[in-house]
């Protein structure tokens, strides 16, 4: 399905189509990958894995791209945060847009669509891990309802070998994990705002 995106702050007119990830699209997406890698913001890996790889630690649904022109300029993914069975709802989201048409607002679009897809599909929390020194993803994230639940300090090594730290965000379903919860007394109603 494609949509007209009108982006006043730019003055553009475009196409954007957001359809499932196909393995036929993993060049196309380990390209961009590979440009988040060379930026250093995106993530501490060094380098872009193989399809099998790549699939393997990644949920089977949840993989959108967007495309303008047929062409893909961004991905988004959803991969498990456990195996154990309990922690099924809970994903972390990977978004990387090519460098190109990076601030067109492609990557709330996605965000947006990962967001519809968990709502239906008994996600419960979406989890991002952003370093703390990219605002404009943090920012983004916030825009699209996640809160930051946490810092985690020199977690990890960057390619350089510095040490780096994180802003842990997430997203809560608010359609999701309220079952059994009659609102008069559940902590889950002031946490969100709900009636």
């Amino acid at each position: 399905m494609y949509k007209l995106v009108i982006n006043f702050s730019i003055g553009m007119i475009y196409m954007l189509n957001i359809e499932k990830m196909k393995p036929d699209d993993w060049e196309a997406v380990s390209k961009i990958y590979a440009e988040g890698l060379e930026s250093n913001m995106a993530t501490f890996e060094s380098t872009v894995p193989n399809w099998e790889f790549w699939n393997e630690h990644h949920l089977e649904e949840g993989r959108f791209v967007a495309k303008e022109d047929n062409e893909i300029i961004g991905f988004i993914a959803l991969a498990p945060t456990s195996y154990r069975k309990i922690y099924s709802g809970v994903a972390e989201v990977s978004v990387y847009i090519d460098v190109q048409n990076r601030g067109r607002g492609i990557a709330a679009k996605l965000i947006n669509k990962v967001i519809e897809f968990a709502d239906n599909n008994d996600i419960w929390t979406l989890q991002a891990s952003i370093l703390e020194e990219n605002e404009a993803s943090i920012q983004l994230n916030e825009k699209c309802g996640f809160r930051t639940i946490g810092y985690r300090e020199n977690i990890a090594k960057d390619k350089y070998g510095n040490w780096r730290n994180i802003v842990f965000m997430e997203r809560r379903s608010r359609k999701i994990g309220f079952e059994g919860c009659d609102m008069s007394n559940c902590k889950m109603k002031d946490m969100f705002g709900l009636e």
